[in-house]
């Protein structure tokens, strides 16, 4: 089946979608994206991928083409035409394409901002065999720019530090910046003591994550304890465990930091214990 895709108000076979060579995503970086996952056909935390999309947006001074409602309606259109169960839908806005290459931003005015969605299709999601094994990875320098709150496509860096985790024979890296871990590549970083769940703190250093605010809340229910604060590659290799999360990877457990094997090298009960609750409880509340 043909893709459909959407890229400025029209719904279109991939194969005839097309950007200008002046898209200021293509010369500058100069947009930003969300990703949000489906499951039983249904969004997954929509409202908390648009309300942060807004903030990007707000943050990079760029208008959004569409209102919420609509961005909705698109998603769903896409879901249904695209024929997707398990997956993924991927939405991007850029500065748009003035009529030649500037470092100044176009007037708003007379280049409007560009807009693309496509889907992706991946049964499976829910239930991906890495969760039941676990994923390693190693710890990097964090290169990337200071403002990483904002969800821009400037992934190049996260793109060679998941290279260097696969030649290096692992699966993901984590970013380590004055000594303390930021994040994971294209995730947030988590371990686990006892029964206390120890994160890095919100800031411009990391990404806002929305599977971030999610889990942390249903820990909170549970009865775990959550400390946001900076942590070292070291600490984390002596924890009982540790798991990251994103929109596309839910809770997915870590069972090895750098080489040294954590809850005996498989996924420990507790992160576990949250993938399955995260899963149900985004279920019931996917729209």
């Amino acid at each position: 089946m043909t893709r459909t895709v959407f890229v400025n108000g029209e719904f279109l076979p991939e194969h005839e979608a097309k950007i200008s060579i002046f898209d200021r995503a293509f010369l500058m970086a100069d947009g930003v994206y969300e990703v949000t996952s489906v499951l039983g056909g249904k969004l997954i935390d929509f409202e908390g991928h648009a309300t942060r999309l807004q903030r990007s947006l707000n943050e990079l001074d760029m208008r959004s083409p569409v209102s919420t409602e609509e961005l909705l309606e698109i998603h769903r259109e896409l879901v249904e035409r695209n024929e997707i169960e398990e997956g993924l839908v991927y939405l991007q806005i850029t500065r748009g394409a003035p009529d030649d290459r500037d470092f100044v931003f176009p007037d708003p005015d007379t280049t409007p901002p560009t807009i693309v969605l496509f889907t992706q299709n991946k049964p499976g999601l829910a239930n991906s065999p890495a969760a039941q094994k676990g994923i390693r990875v190693i710890s990097i320098e964090d290169q990337r720019w200071g403002r990483r709150d904002i969800k821009t496509v400037q992934l190049l860096y996260p793109s060679m530090g998941k290279m260097m985790a696969k030649k290096a024979g692992a699966d993901d890296a984590w970013l380590v910046e004055d000594g303390f871990v930021t994040e994971g590549t294209s995730n947030n970083a988590y371990f686990i003591k006892g029964n206390k769940i120890v994160t890095r703190g919100l800031s411009n250093d990391i990404l806002h994550g929305i599977t971030r605010a999610a889990v942390l809340r249903f820990a909170k229910e549970a009865q775990m304890e959550v400390e946001e604060r900076n942590f070292t590659i070291e600490e984390a290799q002596g924890a009982d465990e540790a798991f990251i999360t994103s929109a596309s990877t839910f809770v997915m457990p870590v069972v090895e930091i750098d080489g040294v094997a954590l809850a005996g090298g498989t996924p420990g009960p507790r992160a576990l214990r949250l993938r399955e609750i995260y899963l149900e409880e985004s279920r019931k509340a996917a729209i």
